[in-house]
């Protein structure tokens, strides 16, 4: 055999390894979420932080008052803290979930796949039980009035979701997992931070995840 054919039966091997590869990625890693939920999911954060920053009283150059976190508004805008905090978390969740769910189906129909398969439902099950605790810890924790402890616990338990989901699917979401923890952390650290950090953790980290993620498998 000559080493022409060699060659060729070489990179035939090669790429053959490569397909099972592939086709073992898909059946264990939900590969088709999009750069864009990310950085829509960023941008509604940003939206959410800046109303609630107005609501509380914050300006751009005082975001780390305590007072606000301390000595909350009383019923501004029609609204107790309670019911504006629970209310603009879940505008934001849900319209980031809204966002995530678009992107991600537009992709997957794209490449020819299902958004509900084994790895998915998956991911869903092991990011559902970090954020399912986290949601219920923050909710004990704004029924007792501990309004700082609520960013942090968020950011950290949100980190969580992200680096146990992460194994089901692209490496990169674990990172933000990481980053995603360690400002819920330095909130944690840093009390009068809290906003801040949301805003950071939840509307930069996941503009940049995005966009890193959207020109480096979308384009």
């Amino acid at each position: 055999m000559s080493n022409t054919e060699n060659i060729f039966n070489r990179e035939e091997q090669l790429e053959n390894l490569n397909q099972i590869r592939s086709l073992m990625e898909r059946s264990t890693r939900f590969i088709s979420l999009s750069g864009l939920s990310g950085v829509a999911a960023g941008i509604i954060a940003l939206i959410g932080a800046f109303a609630m920053s107005q609501y509380l009283g914050m300006s751009l150059d005082s975001l780390n008052e305590k007072r606000a976190y301390l000595q909350l508004p009383k019923d501004k805008w029609g609204m107790d803290p309670l019911t504006f905090v629970l209310l603009d978390a879940g505008l934001v969740m849900f319209f980031a979930l809204l966002a995530g769910l678009f992107f991600t189906y537009r992709k997957a129909k794209k490449q020819g796949r299902s958004i509900w398969t084994k790895a998915s439902r998956r991911l869903a099950l092991h990011s559902a039980v970090p954020m399912l605790v986290g949601g219920i810890f923050c909710l004990i924790m704004l029924k007792h009035g501990h309004f700082g402890v609520v960013a942090p616990g968020m950011l950290i338990f949100y980190g969580m979701a992200l680096y146990t989901g992460g194994m089901y699917t692209l490496n990169e979401i674990r990172w933000l997992g990481v980053c995603e923890m360690i400002l819920g952390l330095i909130a944690a650290v840093y009390y009068g931070y809290g906003l801040l950090c949301w805003a950071l953790g939840f509307g930069v980290l996941h503009i940049v995840y995005g966009l890193y993620m959207y020109f480096k498998y979308e384009r």
